[in-house]
């Protein structure tokens, strides 16, 4: 029979909530140092939840990290809800299970207690009976067996046996008598770990049970690693995919882009090839080309950037800047390669910040990018800087950009956290929408009250792009 802390609840699907960068199973939000497992490649990983910088994991109890991702299978155990402190030492979370057989209850009863001694964090299961045994087996994954070989009826190599069958992973040590070396020679042949002589040396024993539970626990670690790796290859393959596919359709797209600019451009320069128009539609036409692959090296940048993100291999150049004089510096060279119309509202006080300003200059970029795509002429994209505390907030609003969130989202959004800020997006009636990047200042407040400069809202600038 199962022990009621093996108990596991019927099986999940987890998913990811990239708003709030939380994963949940089954409608159940999770937290970080909850128990559980994690079926990866069909094997049941145990471990606790644990979330840092590179995101959600799970710690397995031989200290191998596993990125978690959505559509993976997943379980509590029927205790993993009650509270525990976050990643304890393996030995806490999963304590050695060890099982000892012999037929003599003197040895039945001293070599649990010398484990005891020696071993306070394992859990020790005795057997007089090498049936009893099975049945335990069958029950339970041991971490080691300890067996007498010469038993009445089933002996322990033909135990031993059988363990291989049952728990392959399971280490045996058998114990023999003094001058039975060929007992001890089969043992080892037969695949135990190691044997024991009698009478037992304590410190021998406990030193051979020792060996065999670090070997176990290094076996485990290997195998979750390898694990590991292979989950982390297949969501980069699975990664990759899905960046071609995307590639490929801004290729055809700007493909067909090109086939019907050619095609208007034969069409009109064979009717109005005497026109005055010809040289001004021509330039019309060329500039599209031009956007098109403009847009096709902003999807290819963006895809490498992504590539980097997922692999820790995206790299900040953070520098202390004035956030106005970089806004305003930024917003002048995007309306002059746009031809759009800036006007400024600036107010007297600098605001600092740490961050990288070719990646601001990226992010603020693709927001204004994708905001212009979906404006009608005419129309304005308002671009505030705002203090709130400690919270500088730039914030990007325009008409009709909601829809088309995709991969620069992603990315901008991936680049604030970088930056130890946050990304949020707001809909308003009227089909108005607003961006709010959101990164911390660094500067103490200038009023005295704290919480009330926490509180209140200082504009430092507002910009208006005319498009």
């Amino acid at each position: 029979m199962l022990d009621e802390n093996d108990r596991h609840e019927p099986a999940g699907t987890l998913t990811y909530n990239s708003e709030w960068n939380a994963f949940a199973l089954d409608g159940y939000e999770l937290h970080g140092g909850e128990s559980m497992e994690v079926s990866v490649f069909g094997y049941w990983i145990p471990g606790q939840l644990a979330l840092d910088t590179a995101g959600w994991s799970l710690f397995t109890l031989d200290h191998v990290s596993i990125r978690l991702q959505s559509g993976l299978s997943a379980r509590f155990c029927e205790s993993s809800r009650s509270a525990l402190p976050p990643l304890l030492h393996p030995s806490q979370i999963h304590p050695p299970h060890i099982l000892i057989v012999d037929d003599d209850p003197a040895l039945l009863q001293a070599l649990p207690y010398t484990v005891s001694l020696r071993l306070p964090e394992a859990k020790v299961d005795t057997s007089s009976t090498a049936q009893r045994a099975l049945e335990l087996i069958r029950a339970h994954d041991y971490d080691t067996i300890v067996s007498d070989i010469k038993m009445p009826g089933m002996d322990g190599l033909e135990l031993l046996a059988k363990i291989h069958e049952l728990r392959p992973e399971s280490f045996t040590l058998l114990i023999t008598g003094h001058g039975d070396h060929d007992l001890a020679i089969g043992a080892l042949r037969g695949g135990a770990y190691d044997y024991l002589l009698k009478p037992i040396d304590r410190d021998y024993f406990v030193a051979a049970l020792d060996r065999a539970l670090h070997t176990r626990r290094l076996r485990r670690q290997v195998v979750e690693q390898r694990l590991s790796l292979e989950l982390h290859t297949r969501s980069l393959e699975q990664l990759v995919q899905r960046r071609t596919h995307e590639l490929t359709q801004a290729n055809a797209t700007k493909d067909q882009i090109i086939r019907v600019v050619s095609k208007e451009m034969t069409q009109v320069l064979s009717q109005k090839l005497e026109s005055a128009d010809v040289a001004a539609i021509v330039r019309q036409a060329l500039a599209g080309i031009e956007d098109a692959i403009r847009r096709t090296e902003v999807l290819v940048q963006e895809l490498l950037d992504t590539a980097r993100l997922e692999t820790a291999m995206f790299i900040l150049h953070r520098q202390r800047c004035d956030l106005v004089a970089l806004c305003q510096s930024i917003l002048e060279e995007y309306t002059a390669g746009t031809g759009s119309a800036l006007m400024c509202e600036r107010l007297d006080a600098p605001l600092e910040a740490e961050v990288d300003a070719d990646r601001l200059k990226q992010l603020l970029s693709n927001l204004l990018s994708n905001a212009r795509e979906h404006a009608t002429k005419g129309s304005s994209i308002t671009v505030t800087l705002q203090q709130a505390g400690n919270t500088a907030i730039i914030a990007v609003s325009d008409v009709g950009s909601g829809s088309e969130l995709g991969l620069e989202y992603h990315v901008s959004r991936k680049i604030v956290e970088q930056l130890g800020g946050r990304l949020e997006y707001q809909s308003f009636p009227d089909n108005r929408h607003t961006c709010f990047i959101m990164l911390p200042h660094g500067g103490e407040p200038t009023i005295e009250n704290t919480d009330a400069a926490k509180r209140s809202w200082s504009a430092k600038a507002v910009w208006m792009v005319t498009v």
